[in-house]
Parts: C-alpha cells; structure tokens; sequence
C-alpha cells in the first residue's frame, strides 16, 4: 500500500515580520529638518503687493504720483508716470549708485508722505542681485545716527509691484530710395 502525503496539511503560516526601523531613522531625521527649512525659506520671502484701486479717500495731487523706478543696464531712472522723468542716475565705476537713488526716493517720500506704492520696471538681462538691491533702496531709507551709535530705518515705498521697462527708442537707419 502506498501512502500518499497530503499537499499542504503540515504546511506552517508564518506570518513574516515587517522591520521598519530604517524607515523610522528616516522619519526621525526628515521630519525636523523639513520643519527648520521651511521656516527660513518663509523668512527669505519678500510679498510683493501690486498696488490696486482702494475705497479709501486720496489727495488728488498723491492720486496723480505715480512713482517708475526704471533700471536699465548703464543706468537708474526715477520718474512719475504722468509727469515723465524725475531724475538719471548713471553707472559709476563701482555698479548702479544706489546713494543717489535712496536721496532722491527720500526727497520724494517728503512730498508724497502717505504713498506707498511704487513700480520697478527693468530691462531685460538685469540681475537678480540689482533687483533685489533696488526694491530694498525703494522699500526703504537707512540713516546712520553716530550719536546713538544705530541704524534709523524709515519706510518709503513698501507696496513694490514689478514689470518690464519700456524699451528705449532706437533711431532707425535710413535707407535709400535706390535713386
């Protein structure tokens, strides 16, 4: 007689066991790291608010300033909107003069007091590094008090909004009539 083994009767069910210990290390090293860069990366960010229509009553005569701060490549230019250009501040030997742009954002602050918007416009191929020195000249004013021995910061123009510069006017060569 032969005897036949049953398939599967003494079969084990193990059940196999899960390590997750490597993926807990992960977790553990992850997780806070996440939570600090995402903290820094939100103290690098400048919000940028485009200036819009507002119920709130406004002096006609601030309603009409609307103050361009144009950077080209060999130079920065401050004008109004309406009025056309304010000042031209050329390159020095050293970059872009941003002293001179701060005087004269500050000698406008002092006759628009309750504006606070401000468009930078820019030419193509400028800098990040020009911008970002150029909205913080246009956010706000540095005065250096050596009798107290600080830093006076003042606010001129926080509300920045951004876009492209008007392209300068070439003069377009003649050509012959073929007389």
């Amino acid at each position: 007689m032969i005897r036949r083994r049953r398939v599967g009767r003494h079969h084990r069910n193990d059940a196999a066991e899960l390590n997750i210990t490597a993926f807990m290390n992960l977790m553990v090293i992850l997780v806070p790291f996440l939570l600090i860069t995402a903290v820094f990366s939100r103290l690098t960010i400048l919000e940028l608010n485009l200036p819009g229509s507002s119920s709130e009553p406004v002096d006609p005569q601030e309603q009409k300033f609307q103050l361009e701060v144009i950077v080209r490549q060999e130079k920065i230019e401050v004008g109004d909107r309406n009025q056309g250009l304010l000042g031209i501040y050329p390159n020095s030997a050293d970059g872009y003069d941003y002293s001179a742009l701060a005087d004269k954002l500050t000698q406008l602050k002092e006759r628009y007091p309750t504006k606070t918007d401000a468009s930078i416009l820019l030419e193509q191929d400028i800098a990040y590094d020009t911008l970002v020195q150029v909205m913080d000249t246009v956010r706000l004013s540095q005065v250096v008090d050596e009798a107290a021995g600080r830093i006076d910061r003042k606010d001129l123009f926080p509300d920045i909004s951004i876009g492209d510069a008007p392209v300068l006017a070439v003069a377009a060569p003649v050509l012959d009539g073929g007389a």
